[in-house]
């Protein structure tokens, strides 16, 4: 059961926050004059803003909430753990017992073979940490010059100076630096925007042809690493055809280029597993990073997987007196390391998992009705891990202007109808808490009906659409 619900001064919050907050993907056109969305209280799979309205969490924090709100075990599994010992650090072979208790776990529930835990504190941290470490790799086999990092138009791997020039979506690039001549992107395997008339198998040998060309190109002693996520999560929820993950693998493997698994968005129970790498796209990478739902957002932690092929030549002293000078002071953080710990034994405990596999497949297909509306052009993803995308036509598969924030207005209408849906330009992302129940996800389609039919009446009326 939820803490009761405090009282608090939305318009004093928001003036401060306006004030003094600086928010991520902050829209300093309108936030200065509307200011913040003030959430302040949760049960379940329901969220409720400053002033009580009650919302249904379309989009489960950030992907993140998977256990839902208010879990009482894991708060008492924090508090707990505050209490024994809230902080020590784990430089200079020092250890605590949820930091070995929960690499041990992670171990366990991996493809085999991938062992070894590197923590830290988020998506970005985890996917710079494998980088930094298969670049040291290479120089440990004396092959200095493997540096490279082939990404994906699209994909999305964090918001540091690296993770966000691996990042391939380029509206989040601007007016920022990327990293010059490290990254390499190739085009995304986005099957609903393949030519017209080529079938999913012939696109995806195109695609597999596009990562193995980039190789070629840079010239395979110069790549060190190709990195995917499974399904593309903040770049539209891109699902690959079939066998494109074992194949863009295969080519790796060719090359002697490492493979990362960006299972952030679908590790711990989007898809219906802990790990959807192997058990649902049929492949074994060299390293996976997830963050997110590895604590279900109680508190920040991420975790870089390596493999043991990894482990054996880093874990080599490189000369008398070197060390392995990675990491942060928050690496394998207690009361961190508490909660993924507590988080895992309460999703096997319940079979959230099989939850999900149950559950998902009727979220799918109940999302998949309003494909019947002429602004939907494609409804796709997998499980709890699902997006709308909106199109101006649906037969050329022509997008709205930009300046008609196509994505926003119908998660505006949502949101007045207590349900939070996430706009990305012209698309609708969902990915609510992985204990969202049939009568749950009725609720939250009948809203996502109601609000498209809203929107297009909009669009009419401004005479931005005809229909």
């Amino acid at each position: 059961m939820a803490a009761p619900q405090k009282k608090y001064n939305t318009q004093d919050l928001r003036q401060k926050d306006i004030d003094h907050n600086i928010h991520p993907w902050t829209n300093f056109a309108s936030f200065k004059d509307e200011g913040s969305l003030v959430m302040s209280h949760s049960d379940g799979a329901y969220v409720f803003d400053s002033d009580g309205n009650k919302f249904i969490d379309g989009i489960g924090g950030l992907w993140c909430v998977n256990i839902g709100y208010g879990n009482n075990e894991m708060a008492q599994a924090i508090a707990d753990q505050v209490r024994q010992i809230p902080y020590y650090s784990t430089f200079n072979h020092i250890t605590t017992p949820p930091a070995v208790t929960l690499a041990a776990k992670l171990a366990e529930l991996t493809p085999a073979g991938l062992d070894h835990v590197f923590f830290g504190t988020g998506g970005s941290m985890a996917n710079d940490t494998a980088v930094r470490i298969i670049h040291f790799y290479f120089n440990r086999l004396g092959k200095k010059n493997k540096k490279k990092i082939i990404a994906r138009t699209d994909g999305y791997h964090g918001s540091t100076y690296l993770a966000m020039s691996m990042t391939g979506v380029t509206f989040d690039h601007q007016g920022f630096d990327l990293a010059p001549d490290l990254v390499h992107h190739i085009p995304a395997p986005n099957t609903y925007r393949r030519p017209e008339g080529m079938t999913e198998e012939e696109f995806c040998t195109e695609k597999v042809a596009d990562l193995e060309n980039k190789i070629l190109e840079l010239g395979p002693e110069n790549v060190a690493c190709f990195i995917a996520e499974p399904i593309m999560g903040a770049g539209g929820v891109i699902v690959p055809p079939a066998g494109y993950h074992r194949r863009t693998r295969e080519v790796c493997n060719k090359y002697e280029v490492l493979y990362i698994s960006d299972e952030v968005v679908t590790g711990f129970g989007r898809l219906g597993h802990f790990f959807a790498s192997e058990a649902v796209f049929d492949f074994v990478p060299d390293v996976i990073t997830c963050a997110k739902g590895i604590s279900s957002g109680y508190l920040p932690l991420s975790a870089t997987i390596l493999s043991d092929q990894i482990y054996d030549v880093i874990s080599v002293p490189q000369s008398e007196g070197a060390l392995f000078t990675h990491g942060f002071t928050y690496s394998g953080h207690p009361v961190v390391c508490a909660a993924g710990a507590k988080n895992i034994e309460i999703m096997e405990r319940e079979d959230i998992c099989g939850h999900v596999r149950e559950v998902g497949p009727y979220f799918e297909s109940q999302l998949q009705s309003l494909s019947e509306y002429p602004i939907v052009g494609d409804v796709r993803g997998s499980h709890f891990m699902m997006c709308i995308e909106n199109v101006a036509n649906k037969a050329t598969k022509e997008l709205f202007a930009p300046d008609v924030a196509i994505g926003d207005r119908i998660a505006n209408h949502c949101q007045k109808k207590g349900l939070i849906v996430r706009p990305i330009a012209h698309l609708n992302v969902m990915s609510p808490p992985l204990i969202l129940d049939r009568s749950q996800i009725d609720t939250m389609v009948g809203i996502l009906q109601e609000s498209i039919e809203a929107t297009m009446d909009e669009l009419v009326k401004e005479d931005l659409w005809h229909g």
